[in-house]
């Protein structure tokens, strides 16, 4: 049975792993369990506190039989069938890939014969780089591990929520296993072949980039300009000016508190992937050389580690 008709058989009767515990990855790691038979987790943390904190807010029934440790990555890959991947990057991908330690070892104590292992890329990251490891990865094992890349957006309030649009490339079959594993955080949607999920994530991001700055810099008119910027941004926000990004980072906007939440930092990246892309399409951007060069003084001037909304200090102390 080759990868595309075995990968129609996984369902929610299977325990998915799960590595990146982050703001993302620790509520749909919580939803997952809820959902599936459970999760298995392993994570460079102390076993106790990262279940402690996958355990909050659920009864002490479902935590103790629906949360599972794995001591290393290759523990989990050899009990589990489908892998969900929250790191920042590919080199943490790669790193948890490798090693004695890593998933690759535990993929070679499963039996061949075996459903072939799924790993579904939630990282944003580049998409030439994602089929590039794919690629790597048939050469050295065949049709035993497959990838569907399924970057999401919503932030962590979509992930607590379950309302994260999850955005898959991948073939249809695999897509298909990726959607009943992934439902229960959101809407996965494939809209490709593998790398398709990520070129979409790239899309958003150079939106959200647009429109985090925009949010910032009128934020910073209206106040010197006098204006109550609580009501100005509830009365946009009945008009063209309306977002879900303004309904999540109003109050923030108004109360100047950017502590920590979606690190701006990791924008940079994201819009090199946006960068890649339009490199490869022949487009002449307008808006992405700013944005990138924008997020540089961002990070540049100390304030890369602080949540999105940042954007108004930054332009207001320029």
């Amino acid at each position: 049975m080759n990868s595309e008709n075995q990968a129609q058989q996984s369902d929610q009767q299977s325990v998915v792993g799960v590595i990146g515990l982050g703001a993302i990855g620790r509520p749909m790691a919580r939803l997952l369990a809820t959902t599936h038979a459970g999760v298995k987790v392993t994570s460079s943390r102390a076993k106790d506190d990262v279940l402690a904190d996958l355990s909050s807010g659920l009864s002490s029934e479902t935590a103790a039989n629906k949360i599972h440790w794995a001591d290393n990555a290759a523990q989990l890959a050899k009990d589990c069938e489908d892998i969900l991947l929250m790191l920042p990057d590919l080199p943490q991908i790669s790193q948890c890939l490798e090693g004695p330690e890593g998933i690759l070892a535990g993929l070679e104590q499963r039996d061949p014969a075996a459903t072939p292992l799924l790993l579904l890329i939630g990282s944003t990251c580049s998409a030439p780089g994602v089929r590039a490891l794919a690629d790597d990865l048939a050469a050295r094992y065949g049709e035993r591990i497959a990838i569907v890349d399924a970057p999401v957006s919503g932030g962590e309030d979509g992930a607590i929520q379950g309302t994260l649009s999850i955005m898959l490339g991948g073939s249809e079959a695999l897509c298909a296993r990726a959607t009943q594993v992934l439902a229960p955080c959101g809407t996965p949607v494939r809209l490709g072949e593998l790398g398709a999920g990520q070129v979409a994530k790239a899309c958003n991001q150079l939106v959200v980039s647009s429109t985090i700055f925009a949010l910032g810099e009128a934020s910073v008119l209206a106040e010197r300009s006098g204006l109550d910027l609580a009501a100005m941004w509830d009365l946009l926000g009945h008009g063209y000016a309306s977002s879900r990004l303004l309904d999540s980072r109003k109050d923030r906007l108004v109360s100047g508190d950017d502590s920590p939440s979606g690190a701006i930092k990791y924008m940079r990246k994201d819009l090199a992937g946006a960068n890649e892309i339009a490199a490869a399409t022949n487009t002449d951007p307008v808006l992405l050389p700013l944005l990138r060069q924008a997020i540089d003084e961002v990070i540049e001037a100390g304030l890369g580690d602080r949540d999105i909304s940042v954007t108004k200090r930054f332009i207001a102390e320029r």
